[in-house]
């Protein structure tokens, strides 16, 4: 079902988590895994067709700002019950086949995805060194089966102010996806 995400409010702080990071096989903490330049946090899963026409693209723009000094935290956090490949072996062998440079959390009570309001996969939230929201929403306007190419511009622009130490885009729009899977 294709759904909006509710739009977290700016100057929100950062909600902290302990989740199993399916890479490693070892829990990681917001903490342990944020940048003092800024930290994205993104809901995505498997088998999303919105989040694998973003993935190749998202991969990308992971390389280029990790290497500014942001950091990328992924979370799944759909119920593994009606979506088994959404499982924790299942995301680390897609981290491990695509090459994911960031960490691909587990939240299995799906308490993570309710505290940033995350509605959708895929779902993007930027936070400042502050740990405030500063953007949330989508990777860009291209969708699935369009035959549009995904460019990310709309999060790399928000990468970009920040780094710049800018005000967040003026126009922030609602990505658009996949429903999490609930319980």
């Amino acid at each position: 079902m294709l759904v909006e995400s509710s739009m977290m409010a700016l100057g929100t702080i950062a909600p902290d988590f302990t989740l199993l990071d399916t890479r490693s096989n070892n829990y990681k903490s917001l903490s342990d895994l944020q940048s003092d330049k800024g930290t994205v946090v993104l809901f995505i899963c498997n088998h999303c067709p919105y989040v694998h026409h973003v993935n190749q693209k998202l991969i990308e723009m992971a390389h280029h700002y990790i290497s500014k000094g942001i950091a990328f935290i992924a979370i799944s956090s759909n119920n593994i019950e009606t979506h088994p490949q959404d499982g924790p072996e299942q995301m680390r062998d897609t981290a491990q086949k695509l090459g994911y440079p960031f960490a691909y959390l587990y939240d299995e009570s799906q308490e993570v995805a309710k505290a940033y309001k995350a509605e959708c996969t895929p779902d993007f939230y930027l936070f400042d060194n502050q740990m405030r929201c500063f953007y949330r929403g989508r990777f860009d306007a291209t969708r699935p089966g369009t035959g549009s190419q995904a460019t990310g511009v709309d999060l790399s622009n928000a990468l970009d102010l920040l780094l710049l130490q800018k005000e967040g885009p003026k126009h922030q729009y609602p990505s658009m996806g996949c429903n999490i899977k609930w319980k």
